[in-house]
């Protein structure tokens, strides 16, 4: 069984929670603060609670053994508050017990290898999150009028997302295919030439602090979508500030993190030179040779909000950066408020249209 710890308020004994306001450990029950160095080597003593009942007999009523494969990435822990078993995927590192409701953190999940380097808190609260959401509705012109009245938050959940961090000096040499195009009329007649070029740049680009999430939960897309976070908040990383908090550890690993950093990379180079060929209206990467040096990385913890709806029995999924504020996530269209749309620019552009005709003849 894995060890958990948890921040106990010497006040009133209360648990304590991070609190994203004043960046201090908090007690929820007497409002005490604590700076969170405090509690930086803290750790709980083991509870054991133990009965006996040698004179019941008790039968199973099944064999109680788990069948194979069924406890495939389960992991049981033991709450030092009242002694309640919690079970949790093996990439859960922070919770809350369902019993007696203490904030706990999976010690073992953060140890050795899989410890984090840095983390930013959270700077922003639930309350924050669902202004967000709300603000992210209005202005959506074919978002279902009754969508707002109609879902409803299933779940809003703080988590500290594991990222990978990598520093790398890239050096390419890239060939592209660019045009030139020249129009223009010589009496009825329009004319168009197209230049073809084969353009050559090279040159390197230092890159820092680009972040892969190394959390097969979390949806590479969305979590890329909710960027930038500001790197100067980092800091080195403390178990108590996880406290209140859900938490995964890492379970994608470093190569594969760096794989899809060094496609980012490669595009962000790409981009980058072909700047440097404004005079041509197209300019697209034929091949590219591309090296990577002095690379370094570090993991960390990032905050995210997780809001998860549901609306006609379909599930919508939304994340906020739990640093900067920005949101993203998917929403239903109405599709027949986009074809009343359609239909009437359609209308207002044949009236133009026979405007314009009758001006002309």
């Amino acid at each position: 069984m894995s060890d958990m710890m948890e921040y106990k308020c010497p006040a009133c004994g209360g648990a304590l929670e991070f609190d994203s306001a004043s960046q201090r450990m908090k007690c929820p029950y007497c409002d005490s603060e604590y700076d969170i160095s405090v509690f930086e080597t803290q750790h709980a003593d083991t509870a054991a609670n133990k009965g006996s009942g040698a004179n019941e007999q008790w039968k199973a009523e099944s064999s109680g053994e788990w069948q194979p494969g069924e406890t495939d990435g389960m992991r049981v822990y033991a709450c030092q508050s009242c002694g309640g078993e919690i079970v949790a995927d093996e990439s859960t590192g922070a919770t809350t017990c369902p019993y007696c409701g203490n904030n706990v953190v999976m010690k073992g999940q953060f140890e050795g290898d899989k410890r984090p380097d840095k983390i930013i808190p959270f700077k922003l609260d639930k309350k924050a999150a669902k202004q967000a959401y709300l603000a992210h509705l209005k202005g959506k012109l074919f978002l279902p009028s009754v969508f707002k009245q109609q879902n409803h938050i299933d779940e809003i959940k703080a988590v500290y997302v594991p990222f990978w961090l990598l520093n790398a000096d890239a050096e390419a040499d890239i060939d592209y295919d660019a045009t030139r195009i020249h129009v223009w009329e010589k009496g009825d007649t329009e004319y168009t030439e197209t230049e073809y070029f084969d353009l050559h740049r090279q040159g390197s680009v230092s890159f820092q602090n680009v972040p892969t999430d190394c959390s097969r939960k979390m949806d590479d897309a969305l979590m890329e979508s909710i960027e930038p976070f500001y790197y100067q908040d980092l800091q080195p990383f403390s178990p108590a500030f996880l406290a209140g908090y859900l938490a995964d550890r890492y379970d994608v690993s470093l190569e594969e993190c760096m794989r899809r950093a060094r496609v980012r990379i490669k595009k962000s180079v790409e981009d980058s030179f072909a700047k440097t060929a404004s005079a041509y209206q197209t300019v697209r990467a034929r091949q590219t040779s591309m090296s990577m040096m002095n690379t370094t990385y570090s993991y960390v913890l990032l905050p995210v909000w997780i809001l998860n709806t549901t609306w006609k029995g379909q599930n919508f999924i939304f994340a906020m950066n739990g640093q900067t504020g920005k949101m993203v996530g998917d929403l239903p269209m109405d599709k027949t408020a986009f074809g009343i749309y359609l239909l009437s620019r359609g209308v207002i552009f044949s009236i133009i249209c026979m405007i314009i005709s009758f001006l002309i003849f």
